[in-house]
C-alpha cells in the first residue's frame, strides 16, 4: 500500500470524505490517506495527526515527498488536540484503532472543543463497534452510512456520521442500524464467526468455579439476536 494505492480499507474510508473538505487523519501513520486525497485534489486541506514519533516522522516523509507541505499539516499530538481553530476543520477521519480508544479520543476531543465546527466523523473501529455507536448516539450524532468490508480475512466496519438526534434499539447499537437492513455476505460471515465464538464462551463459562450466570445470560440473549438477524 503506498499513497497512490491504497487498501481497500482505507480506499472505502477514503470514498466518505466530501469534496473539497478540510479534512482531520487522526492516527494517520504514514499519511497514505490524506496524501492521496489530496493527489486527487478531492480535499482543500487536511491535517495528518500522530501521537508517537515514528509514525509522525514516517507522515512528514510522505507529505514532503509529494511536495504537499502547504496543503497538509503533520502534528505531534494526542488525538484530536493535532486541530486548531485556524485549521476550520470540517471532516475527521478515525481509522484502524479499537472502538473504545476512538470513542476515547471523541470524548476528550469534544470536552475540549476540538470537534467544534466538524460536520462528519467518518469513523473504522478494528473492534468494539458498539460502544462507539452508543457514544455518538448519547452526544448528539446520528449514523448516516454505514459499510463492512473484508480484507486480508478481517472484517472491518466503517461508521459515517453527522450531527443529529438518534435513538437506537440494543440491537441496532450491536450489528449497527444501517449493516442490519443490509445484511451482506461480509455481515454474515462476521456474525456466523462471532456466534460460533460466543457458543465458546459459554461453555468455558460454564465450567469455571464462580457463577457468571449474568454475563452467561447477555451472552445468550446475544446469541438470539444473533440468529434472528441470520435468519
Amino acid at each position: 500500500m503506498n499513497e497512490h494505492a491504497l487498501s481497500d480499507r482505507l480506499s472505502c474510508v477514503g470514498a466518505y470524505v466530501p469534496n473539497q473538505a478540510r479534512l482531520a487523519d487522526i492516527g494517520s501513520d504514514h499519511a497514505y490517506l490524506p496524501v492521496a486525497l489530496m493527489l486527487q485534489k478531492q480535499i482543500a486541506y487536511a491535517v495528518a495527526g500522530e501521537v508517537v514519533e515514528g509514525p509522525y516522522q514516517s507522515a512528514r516523509r510522505q507529505v514532503r515527498k509529494n511536495r504537499l507541505e502547504e496543503h497538509i499539516t503533520v502534528r505531534l499530538a494526542n488525538g484530536l488536540a493535532a486541530i486548531t481553530p485556524e485549521d476550520r476543520i470540517d471532516t475527521v477521519v478515525i481509522a484502524g484503532m479499537g472502538g473504545p480508544l476512538i470513542r476515547s479520543i471523541l470524548e476528550e476531543g469534544q470536552t475540549n472543543q476540538h470537534l467544534a465546527g466538524v460536520n462528519r466523523l467518518i469513523l473504522q473501529p478494528n473492534v468494539g463497534e458498539m460502544p462507539l455507536r452508543i457514544w455518538l448516539q448519547d452526544n448528539g450524532y446520528q449514523i448516516i452510512e454505514e459499510t463492512i468490508l473484508s480484507e486480508n480475512d478481517k472484517q472491518y466496519e466503517i461508521i459515517v456520521a453527522e450531527a443529529g438526534q438518534s435513538h437506537y434499539s440494543a440491537k441496532q447499537l450491536f450489528f449497527g442500524p444501517l449493516l442490519m437492513q443490509e445484511k451482506n455476505a461480509v455481515f454474515q460471515k462476521k456474525w456466523q464467526h462471532e456466534l460460533q465464538q460466543k457458543y465458546r464462551v459459554i461453555e468455558s463459562l460454564q465450567k469455571a468455579k464462580d457463577a457468571q450466570d449474568q454475563k452467561i445470560a447477555a451472552l445468550k440473549e446475544q446469541i438470539d439476536w444473533i440468529k434472528e438477524v441470520l435468519a
